[in-house]
């Protein structure tokens, strides 16, 4: 049973209430143009439309990652500032993608809905 189910957008974030340490659940979309790979480490950034966060992962993508779609990294923010994922899930529709997290971005005009049902 999964113990964590809160889950942050960067607009939540930009509001400064999340310490350094603290394990979190960040959902948004892959920012166009964000993904930059080094090795094994891939850096990209989160965005909600509003606000966006660097976040940095070092492990092998799940095969849904790409650039405006859904994703989310758990983890930790570092003390720079940046989101050190441990994991990532990738989503391709709101099936998949918690609602909150699907409820936020359509709020925001961010969220594409998916042709298939």
């Amino acid at each position: 049973d999964d113990k964590i189910t809160f889950f942050t957008s960067p607009s939540d974030l930009a509001q400064g209430t999340v310490k350094p340490g603290m394990r979190l659940r960040l959902g948004g979309l892959v920012e166009e143009g964000s993904v930059k790979r080094e090795n094994a480490t891939v850096h990209f950034r989160v965005t909600d439309g509003a606000h966006a966060v660097a976040v940095t992962y070092t492990g092998i993508l799940p095969d849904l990652f790409r650039e405006e779609q859904g994703v989310i990294p758990e983890g930790a923010f570092g003390p720079d500032g940046v989101f050190v994922a441990d994991s990532v899930l990738a989503k391709h529709d709101e099936r998949y993608m918690p609602k909150e997290v699907a409820d936020g971005l359509k709020a925001k005009g961010v969220w594409i809905e998916s042709e298939s049902q």
